[in-house]
């Protein structure tokens, strides 16, 4: 059956809000999509292994949108489509970036594995980049002054505390303009601020558009909804866009907001894109 459209949806914080599970209106509207010919798509910034821990194997999706875009998997099947990595060049111009101004950050290794890291740590009182740590910690390795950089890494991902005011996220985004720099709430404090470093060629956006195109769907076709600032570039891409009531405020300037009172924000948006496109 020819797909009748495409909806991308943020993960956490949007397809779940409270408490990191869906709701069953959000489930039954995943079903309800996946019934009238609609390619049902989940953009997150976990990685795999993360995902895995909160998605079973038979949920209600057709591709999987993970690291932010730096992985494609298609979810019925579990075959990775895509993958992309900085190379040697790139992970040491991030990481010196990182370096020179003294931030607690984590280096990643390639897709699949993307769940192990290099850690390297300031100094300073952290408890953020602390508590991410410890919850991978069968799978962080901490890097001394003289650790050798690994060839590949998915990503690097600085962590800078809620306590510290001002931010580094412009300036770095401006120095490693052949990278993309995003920055994110931790999901972890919900408070602490995330710059995540990838490829050039990776966001939700690019890898959206990479699905929409091998299935045909046309821009047109595309409704997203979001929660935080690493959903920006999706958001402005798609056709018809969301945020969820308790987005940041520069968000909420820029698309509508949905609150559905029932923690089930999703279903709201893809019934209001329903109603006007008549599906």
């Amino acid at each position: 059956m020819k797909a009748k459209g495409m909806v991308v949806t943020d993960l956490d914080g949007t397809l779940f809000q409270k408490h990191r599970r869906i709701s069953a209106r959000n489930y039954r509207t995943l079903l309800n999509l996946g019934e009238r010919g609609v390619v049902r798509v989940i953009a997150t910034g976990r990685h795999l292994f993360s995902a895995h821990k909160v998605l079973s194997g038979g949920f209600p999706i057709d591709f999987l949108i993970f690291s932010s875009g730096a992985g494609i998997l298609d979810w019925p099947r579990q075959e990775l489509l895509f993958s992309a990595s900085m190379n040697r060049e790139e992970v040491s111009l991030a990481f010196d970036s990182l370096r020179r101004r003294s931030l607690d950050f984590m280096v990643h290794r390639p897709i699949p594995e993307n769940h192990h890291f290099l850690f390297f740590a300031s100094g300073s009182s952290n408890p953020d980049f602390e508590a991410r740590c410890r919850l991978y910690r069968d799978f962080a390795t901490p890097g001394g002054p003289q650790q050798a950089l690994p060839g590949e890494a998915c990503q690097l991902v600085a962590i800078e505390p809620h306590f510290r005011i001002a931010s580094h996220f412009s300036e770095i985004r401006e120095e490693l303009d052949r990278l993309t720099v995003v920055r994110t709430t931790s999901p972890l404090d919900g408070r602490s601020r995330w710059i995540e470093i990838f490829s050039q060629e990776v966001s939700k956006a690019r890898a959206s558009i990479r699905i929409a195109h091998d299935l045909g769907i046309r821009e047109e076709a595309v409704m997203a909804i979001g929660n935080d600032y690493n959903d920006l570039d999706l958001l402005r891409w798609a056709a018809r866009s969301f945020v969820v009531n308790d987005a940041p405020k520069e968000l909420l300037a820029l698309f509508p907001r949905v609150n559905s009172g029932d923690e089930s924000d999703f279903s709201e948006a893809v019934s209001l894109w329903q109603g006007e496109r008549l599906l």
